[in-house]
């Protein structure tokens, strides 16, 4: 079977390293990648437990995927290398693919995508659109305003004061959120987003929410037609400093599972949260066939959605998938057949803790071609996934604001956090900068 991995983060690497393990024994290409994905998984010695640990090969072992040099939003080129190269199914990582189509491009050329239509996408491209599509299914979120008049958006900002949400709504890698706690950074934030128009076009539009106060979650879920399994819920740190300080990022660490979430959180959720939006989805005549992601606040009176993403969250796949259990080709390609139905899923026990390790300045400005060093020699049950790095003379060196996700697994949360801390201490490139109180987040309510 031959599998295509759209994408080059580690949340790719992590869909790559999983897809590995498949008995399937899939040949695995994946677009653009990265060179972690070089790694590769040793096998356990006789009579050991499989182990999670990644080992960088010489050049005549066999890498985790081949890497095809064509860029994730090149729709056309991944579409005709797809048809030359035999894909058999085709996994999209990031939005960006997703919202310009390429799930329609490859259906209709008669091949298997996992990753909702363009229409569908835009669940997650449009803040907007995912309000009125909540209310119209009657799913528990915050109250809201839609803005295109900056004028407008002031005025009530003036009105409502703080502290209150201010969401761009397009597009805008993670960071197109502010949570104001005062007047003046909303204005700010509105200023920023709709006359700078630091997201540029995203920034067209703001979504302007109620501030909700309570424990927030992330759950994925495989979705296929009228049919969803959901993975272990996840925690992720949005924020750059420890304590939830600082501006929003792409994520800067989570961990898996989370302690205080129990079976009837989880009915609710299924309950209130993800069978409506089936519903509605259907209702729409949208053809959904992907991940959906929703990230929730655990309010006393409930869950209530944040917002909704169409595809795996990074870095929660991070910690996600090294406890899924069933076979994941399998949950893909029932995905994208529309047969999920007949698939259960299930998980392993124990804990994983997933810490990012961020180039100093992230998420504004900062450097790169730092080389990297401590990757060969780290403890047993701790994974490398690569976010942005690239290779320079044989070295790994750092390629981007978040650089390495570096994984602890173990039999609980305290015992994975301690494998993630002491890889990340081992690990050395300039300008290194974690959270190191992941995992670590208090329970409020």
């Amino acid at each position: 079977m031959n599998i295509l991995v759209v994408g080059s983060g580690g949340r790719e690497h992590a869909l790559v390293w999983k897809l590995a393990q498949s008995p399937h024994q899939p040949r695995l290409y994946a677009a653009p990648g990265n060179p972690g994905m070089t790694a590769y998984r040793a096998q356990p010695a006789r009579g050991q437990k499989t182990s999670y640990r990644l080992e960088y090969p010489q050049p005549e072992e066999q890498a985790l995927a081949t890497l095809v040099p064509v860029a994730a939003d090149d729709v056309e080129r991944l579409l005709l290398f797809a048809q030359e190269q035999h894909i058999d199914l085709t996994i999209v990582g990031p939005e960006a693919p997703l919202m310009l189509g390429i799930a329609d491009r490859f259906r209709t050329a008669g091949l298997r995508i996992c990753g909702p239509d363009r229409a569908a996408a835009r669940l997650e491209g449009s803040k907007a659109f995912a309000k009125e599509l909540m209310v119209r299914a009657g799913i528990p979120t915050a109250q809201h305003r839609i803005f295109t008049d900056v004028a407008a958006a002031r005025s009530y900002v003036e009105r409502q004061g703080a502290p209150i949400v201010i969401k761009a709504d397009g597009l805008a890698a993670g960071k197109g959120v502010t949570v104001a706690h005062s007047v003046p950074e909303a204005l700010e934030a509105l200023e920023n987003i709709m006359e700078r128009r630091i997201f540029g076009p995203a920034g067209s539009t703001v979504v302007i929410e109620e501030y909700l106060d309570g424990n927030e979650l992330s759950v994925m879920a495989f979705v296929a037609g009228d049919t969803c399994r959901l993975l272990l819920p996840s925690q992720d740190h949005k924020q750059v400093f420890d304590g939830d300080r600082g501006p929003n990022t792409g994520g800067m660490g989570a961990f898996a599972p989370v302690p205080w979430v129990d079976a009837a959180l989880l009915e609710a959720i299924h309950t209130r949260i993800f069978t409506p939006l089936l519903a509605e989805l259907l209702r729409s005549g949208l053809d959904y066939r992907g991940i959906i992601y929703a990230g929730l606040m655990i309010t006393r009176e409930g869950p209530r959605v944040l917002e909704f993403n169409v595809r795996f969250g990074d870095p929660e796949a991070q910690v996600t998938l090294p406890l899924l259990e069933t076979d994941l080709v399998d949950l893909c390609l029932a995905t994208a057949e529309g047969t999920l139905n007949r698939l259960p899923l299930i998980h392993r026990t124990g804990a994983a803790v997933c810490v990012v390790l961020a180039s100093a300045g992230y998420p504004g400005t900062y450097t790169t071609g730092h080389p990297i060093t401590g990757l060969e020699d780290l403890p047993a049950d701790t994974l490398i996934f690569h976010a942005g790095t690239r290779k320079l003379d044989g070295q790994f060196v750092t390629a981007g604001g978040r650089v390495l996700n570096v994984v602890g697994l173990g039999a609980d949360l305290e015992s994975a956090r301690a494998r993630a801390y002491a890889s990340v201490e081992r690990i050395s490139f300039t300008g290194k900068h974690y959270r190191r109180d992941i995992g670590r987040r208090p329970y409020r309510l």
